[in-house]
């Protein structure tokens, strides 16, 4: 054996057993957050498979449902109010070819009568409300209905307004900073720190990426959500290939690459947590519930499923044993 080899071996023996102790043992390490509130059931677009996408009524379905997060998108009209809005542009929902930003508030169109659920082509909802919302409306509403928050633009007024209304409303530690770029949310995080965060695309690429080198015990995560899409149910045009069975397997490959107990289990001891969603792939949420076992009631909470299950499963609460130890 070389000098080398001698030296090397040992200490990557070494690495890898404390590598695996503490990706266990967390807490050894890292003081837990403590959150203000538990998610265990969040609706999409305020529940967007029910009724007409981020309308009070749809909401207030959502409530009715045992909901206990709305997860929201939000974009400034041109006469300043933050108004709750998942697309930038009005047409898929409304049919009008406009951008939020280029209309005031009280010139936005009216929805459309029926929406595409956007992730089951094909089934629609309807709903008598078919007005737009502002972000105040519902925090007037709903005053202590934890809320997240997305923000899709660069936009530092409409960041900084949310701040606001979330402060004036004194609901900081109950409302969620949510956005796919991270130099966006250095821009949230920085309008109103006190608000939780979720982590973005690359902040997620790298938590990965950190627990198959076995890094991931001795990095700090200030992240206290992790939200995604669940790859093997959302709808076809996330893949690129033009063969459903290489989208499939993508799906496949991807879901296996993320979904590891031993990872759900230290983010969760960590203090990470997210709602769980539900869908109307009621059988794919039990049957992937089944294959991962008692890990699945925090993870569920981090993967989009879309909005709130319109089979009958959705009377059913949601309440999946504790993680196993």
């Amino acid at each position: 054996m070389s000098p080398l080899l001698y030296y090397a071996l040992p200490a990557l023996g070494s690495y890898v057993m404390l590598s695996f102790f503490f990706l266990r043992r967390p807490r050894l390490l890292h003081t837990p957050w403590v959150p203000a509130f538990h998610a265990r059931l969040g609706a999409h677009r305020g529940g967007s498979g029910e009724r007409l996408e981020n309308t009070m009524e749809a909401m207030e379905n959502s409530m009715a449902q045992r909901a206990d997060l709305l997860e929201l998108d939000c974009h400034l009209t041109r006469d300043g109010v933050v108004v709750v809005s998942h697309d930038k542009n009005l047409f898929r929902q409304t049919g009008v070819n406009r951008d939020v930003g280029s209309l005031n508030f009280e010139d936005l169109p009216l929805l459309k009568e029926e929406l595409e659920v956007y992730f089951s082509p094909g089934h629609f909802a309807h709903g008598a409300d078919r007005h737009m919302v502002r972000l105040e409306d519902l925090f007037r509403r709903f005053p202590r209905m934890p809320m997240s928050v997305e923000v899709k633009e660069r936009n530092e007024e409409l960041i900084h307004k949310i701040a606001g209304l979330v402060r004036h409303y004194d609901r900081s530690e109950i409302t969620i900073w949510a956005s796919e770029k991270s130099s966006i949310m250095k821009k949230c995080k920085a309008a109103n720190p006190e608000m939780p965060t979720s982590f973005t695309l690359s902040r997620g690429f790298w938590v990965l990426l950190f627990y198959y080198l076995g890094l991931l015990p001795f990095i700090s995560i200030p992240e206290k959500f992790l939200i995604c899409f669940l790859p093997t149910i959302i709808n076809r045009t996330y893949f690129p290939f033009s063969r459903s069975g290489l989208n499939q397997l993508a799906a496949v490959v991807a879901k296996w690459l993320i979904m590891r107990k031993s990872l759900i289990q230290h983010l969760q001891q960590r203090g990470v947590q997210g709602p769980q969603e539900r869908t109307q792939e009621a059988g794919k949420i039990q049957s992937e519930q089944q294959q991962i076992g008692a890990g699945w009631e925090i993870w569920a909470g981090w993967w989009y499923f879309g909005a709130l299950m319109k089979s009958q499963t959705s009377k059913q609460p949601s309440t999946w044993g504790p993680l196993a130890s």
